[in-house]
C-alpha cells in the first residue's frame, strides 16, 4: 500500500471519544438519569397559549381590563341547561342565582355575572332553555388552571332543576393541555416500536437498530430537562413537547443512521474498529455537525418573533438538535468502538433471505444509481415536471385565511368545545366576540356619549354597549357585524383605533388580537427569512466551496415545502378529509402555524440536503467528475435519506394522531414535507438541476475559493483528497469530460485507477 493510502492515525477527537468508551457511556447514563429527574413534571409547568404579541396594544388593553374591569374579560363560562323548562322559571332562576353567588365566593374568581342578574339577552339562548354565568379566574395560566381544577367539580353536572357544563377560554386551554399530554404519551407508544421495526429493516442487525433509538431517547430526555429549566425564567408552550419528541427521535435517528452506515462501510473495507470510527467522524461526523447547525439555524429564526408560542419551539428545537448531534458525535462513537464488528450482530433479515445470495457493499444502491443516470439523461424534463408539480400542489395556499386558535382545536367530545359550540349556534350576538375599548383619562359624561355615538356610526359596528366607568378609566364593548374574526371585524379594529377621542384609547378582543398578531409576524418575517437564508448560504458554502450550490439548496428547499402548505389549506382550512382525520375545521389557519411549519420543515429539508451534498462533494473532490459525483452521491445516500425520511414521517404521523387540530396539522404537514423532499426533491429535482448546471456548479471566485480552502470543511478525508490531482488530469474543472450515451461521464483510465484504489482502501 502506498503512503497516501495508509489508514490515518486516530485524530484528537477520535481519541477523546474512544479513550474510555465504557466510562463515557456510564457517564452518559448518569447524566440521562439526572435529566429524567430534572425534567419530571415539565408538562405541568407549560402554558397552552402564547399566540399574542406581548408588546401589542391588545395585550396591554387586556391586562388593564383584567385589572380594572374583570367582568369585561370573562374566561370561565357556566352553561346552565334548564331542560324543557324556561330559564326564567322560578326554580331554575333560584338555583342559578345560588350557583352565581357560590361562584362569586370562590377564591381566585372575580367579575361574576349571569343572565339572571343582568337580564342581558346575549346571555340567554334563543330557545330560552340555556343561559350563561360568566366569571374571570385571575392569575397566570398555571394559577388559573389550578383554580379551575379546584372549583370545576363543584359546578359540573346536575344541580336540582338544572344541568351545568363548564367552558370558557380557561377551560379550553386546560383541556388542550391535558389532551396534548395524553396524546403525546400515545404517540410515543406508537412511534417507538414502529421506528424500531423500521430500523431493523434498514440495518438488518438488531444491535445496530437499537443505537439510533437510544440516541433519540437521550436527546428527548435531555431536552425535557432544558425546558423544565427554562420555565423558571420564561413562558414555554406545551406544544413544544410534541416537537421535542418528533425532532428528538427523527434527527437522532438521522444522525445515527448516517454514522452507523458509514462505520459499517469502513468495516467492510477491512478497517479495524478504531480506524473505522476515526474515518466515520472525519466524514459522516462532519456532515452531522453541519446538518445540526443548519437545522438549528432554521429553528433559531423563530426567536425573532415576540409570541412565546413560536419562541418555545425555538427553545425546544435548538436544544434537541444540539443534544441529538452531541449524543451522535460523543456517545455513538464510544458505543461503536466497544461493539466493533458486533454492530452487525443479530441480523434478522437472514430469516427472510435464505437461499438467496447476500448483496455485497458494491452492489448496494444500484437502483439509485440507475435512477440518477436516467434523471440526468432527461434532466430538462425532470426539472420542469417536478417543479410544475410542486408549484401546482402549493396553489391552494394562495387562498389561505388566518385566524386565532379557539375551542375548535379540541375534539368535539371535549366539554369546553361543546359549551363554546352551543354558544356559537344558540346564543345571539356572539358573546365574547366583541371588541373591548379601554379609555384612560378624565372625561365628562358628554364626552363619553359623543365617543359612543362616533363608534356606533362606524360601518362595521352592529352595536355599542357602555360605558362602564371606574375612576378615570372606562370601557365600551363594540359588537361587529358578522363573525368575531372575519374581515369585517378586522377592519372594524382599525376603524375603532382611528376614531377621534378626547382621551387615550386601546382596543382588544379576539379580532384585535388577531390583527396585532398578524402585524407582528409580517413585521418580523422578512428578518427571520433573511436570517435563515444568509446563514444557510454561508454554511453550505463552507461545506461545498461553491457559490451556486448554496443558492440551489435554499431555492429547492423552499420549493419542497409547497405541497405541505397547499395541503394545510386544502385539508385543515377548507375541511377536506375532516371526517376521516377527525377534526373540526374553523375555516382558517392559526397565524403562527405556517411560520412554525416553515422553519421546522426547512431545517429538516436542509438536513437531507447536507447528507446528499456532502457525499457528492466527497466524490467530486476525489475524481473531479461532476456527473459521476452526482450519480455516486445519490447511490450512496438515496436509500439512507429515504429510510430516514420514512422513519421521521412515521414519528410525525404519530404526532399527527393528536386530537388537537394544530398538533395534527403540524405532524401530518411536516410528514408530507419530509417525504416530498426525500422522494421528489432529493431524488429527482436535485440531480436534474445539478446536471443542468454542470461544471459551473462548483465555481467560486478566487477570493472565496481561497477562503474555503482555508476555513471550509468537507466530508472527504484529507489523505483521499490527494487523489483529486489524478482525477483532474483526466477531467478539468473547466472542460467537459467525455460522455457516454446516457450523458454521464466516461471514466478515463486515470479516473478508473483512482476509483479502484479507493475501493481497495
Amino acid at each position: 500500500m502506498t503512503e497516501v493510502n495508509k489508514p490515518p492515525r486516530p485524530g484528537g477527537w477520535t481519541r477523546f471519544v474512544t479513550a474510555r468508551p465504557r466510562v463515557s457511556l456510564l457517564l452518559a447514563l448518569l447524566i440521562t438519569a439526572l435529566a429524567v429527574l430534572a425534567g419530571s413534571g415539565v408538562a405541568d409547568r407549560l402554558g397552552s397559549g402564547g399566540w399574542e404579541d406581548p408588546a401589542a396594544q391588545s395585550t396591554y388593553a387586556t391586562k388593564a381590563l383584567e385589572r380594572e374591569f374583570p367582568a369585561s374579560q370573562p374566561n370561565l363560562l357556566l352553561l346552565v341547561d334548564s331542560g324543557s323548562a324556561s330559564v326564567d322559571a322560578p326554580a331554575v332562576a333560584a338555583e342559578s342565582e345560588r350557583l352565581t353567588a357560590q361562584l362569586a365566593g370562590e377564591k381566585g374568581v372575580t367579575g361574576v355575572g349571569s343572565y339572571w342578574g343582568t337580564k342581558s339577552p346575549e346571555l340567554r339562548a334563543k330557545d330560552g332553555h340555556e343561559a350563561l354565568i360568566a366569571a374571570h379566574i385571575s392569575g397566570d395560566e398555571k394559577a388559573a388552571a389550578d383554580t379551575l381544577d379546584r372549583i370545576a367539580p363543584r359546578y359540573r353536572g346536575a344541580h336540582g332543576p338544572v344541568k351545568v357544563e363548564v367552558g370558557g377560554m380557561v377551560a379550553v386551554r386546560h383541556d388542550m393541555q391535558t389532551i396534548i399530554k395524553e396524546d403525546l404519551a400515545r404517540a410515543e407508544m406508537i412511534a417507538l416500536p414502529v421506528t424500531l421495526v423500521l430500523l431493523v429493516m434498514v440495518f438488518g442487525s438488531a444491535i445496530a437498530a437499537l443505537l439510533p433509538l437510544g440516541i433519540g431517547i437521550v436527546a428527548i430526555l435531555g431536552t425535557n430537562a432544558v425546558l423544565r429549566g427554562l420555565t423558571e425564567f420564561t413562558d414555554v408552550s406545551v406544544f413544544a413537547l410534541n416537537l421535542t419528541t418528533a425532532l428528538g427521535l427523527g434527527l437522532a435517528i438521522d444522525y445515527a443512521l448516517f454514522i452507523v452506515r458509514r462505520f459499517r462501510e469502513e468495516l467492510s473495507t477491512g478497517a479495524d474498529p478504531l480506524t473505522a470510527v476515526g474515518t466515520t467522524l472525519r466524514t459522516a461526523g462532519r456532515t452531522v455537525l453541519f446538518s445540526a447547525l443548519t437545522v438549528a439555524v432554521s429553528l433559531a429564526a423563530m426567536l425573532v418573533f415576540p409570541q412565546y408560542f413560536l419562541r418555545s419551539f425555538a427553545y425546544a428545537g435548538i436544544a434537541v438538535v444540539l443534544l441529538a448531534a452531541a449524543a451522535a458525535l460523543i456517545l455513538l462513537p464510544a458505543a461503536l468502538a466497544l461493539l466493533g464488528h458486533r454492530v452487525n450482530s443479530l441480523d434478522l433479515r437472514r430469516l427472510f433471505r435464505r437461499g438467496r445470495p447476500q448483496r455485497t457493499s458494491g452492489e448496494e444502491g444500484t437502483a439509485w444509481a440507475r435512477m440518477a443516470t436516467l434523471v440526468m439523461r432527461r434532466a430538462p424534463l425532470f426539472a420542469v415536471a417536478t417543479t410544475t408539480v410542486l408549484i401546482v400542489l402549493g396553489l391552494p395556499f394562495l387562498g389561505v385565511k388566518f385566524g386565532t386558535a379557539d375551542d375548535r382545536q379540541l375534539p368535539s367530545t371535549a366539554q369546553s368545545h361543546i359549551v363554546q359550540q352551543h354558544i356559537r349556534d344558540g346564543f345571539p350576538g356572539n358573546p365574547g366576540g366583541g371588541l373591548e375599548v379601554l379609555t384612560e383619562g378624565r372625561a365628562t359624561q358628554e364626552q363619553y356619549t359623543t365617543y359612543k355615538s362616533r363608534l356606533a356610526a362606524l360601518p362595521g359596528a352592529l352595536r355599542v354597549d357602555g360605558p362602564l366607568v371606574k375612576g378615570d378609566s372606562a370601557y365600551f364593548t363594540v359588537l361587529p357585524k358578522g363573525e368575531a374574526v372575519d374581515d369585517t371585524a378586522q377592519r372594524l379594529v382599525g376603524e375603532v383605533r382611528a376614531a377621534k377621542a378626547p382621551f387615550d384609547t386601546s382596543v382588544t378582543g379576539t379580532a384585535a388580537v388577531l390583527v396585532d398578531s398578524k402585524h407582528a409576524i409580517a413585521d418580523r418575517l422578512p428578518w427571520a427569512a433573511a436570517f435563515i437564508a444568509v446563514v444557510t448560504l454561508i454554511l453550505v458554502f463552507l461545506l461545498t466551496g461553491s457559490v451556486l450550490i448554496p443558492v440551489q439548496a435554499v431555492v429547492l428547499n423552499a420549493l419542497s415545502l409547497t405541497a405541505m402548505f397547499g395541503a394545510v389549506v386544502w385539508v385543515f382550512q377548507d375541511g377536506h378529509l375532516s371526517s376521516l382525520l377527525g377534526f373540526t375545521s374553523p375555516g382558517s389557519i392559526e397565524t403562527t402555524l405556517p411560520v412554525l411549519m416553515f422553519c421546522v420543515a426547512f431545517g429538516l429539508s436542509m438536513d437531507y440536503g447536507v447528507f446528499l451534498l456532502s457525499r457528492i462533494k466527497e466524490e467530486y473532490d476525489e475524481t473531479g467528475d461532476h456527473n459521476e459525483a452526482v450519480r455516486h452521491g445519490l447511490q450512496r445516500t438515496g436509500g439512507l435519506i429515504t429510510a430516514a425520511a420514512v422513519i421521521l414521517a412515521v414519528v410525525m404521523v404519530a404526532i399527527g394522531t393528536s386530537r388537537v387540530t394544530n398538533t395534527k396539522m403540524l405532524g401530518l404537514g411536516i410528514a408530507l414535507a419530509v417525504l416530498m423532499d426525500a422522494m421528489i426533491v432529493r431524488s429527482l429535482l436535485v440531480p436534474a438541476v445539478m446536471r443542468l448546471t454542470g461544471a459551473a456548479t462548483w465555481w467560486a471566485p478566487g477570493p472565496l475559493r481561497r477562503f474555503h480552502e482555508r476555513f471550509g470543511l468537507s466530508e472527504g478525508d484529507g489523505e483521499r483528497n490527494a487523489l483529486r490531482g489524478a482525477g483532474n488530469c483526466a477531467t478539468s474543472h473547466n472542460a467537459p469530460a467525455d460522455r457516454d450515451e446516457d450523458g454521464t461521464a466516461d471514466e478515463s483510465g486515470a479516473l478508473r485507477t483512482v476509483r479502484r484504489t479507493r475501493e481497495r482502501t
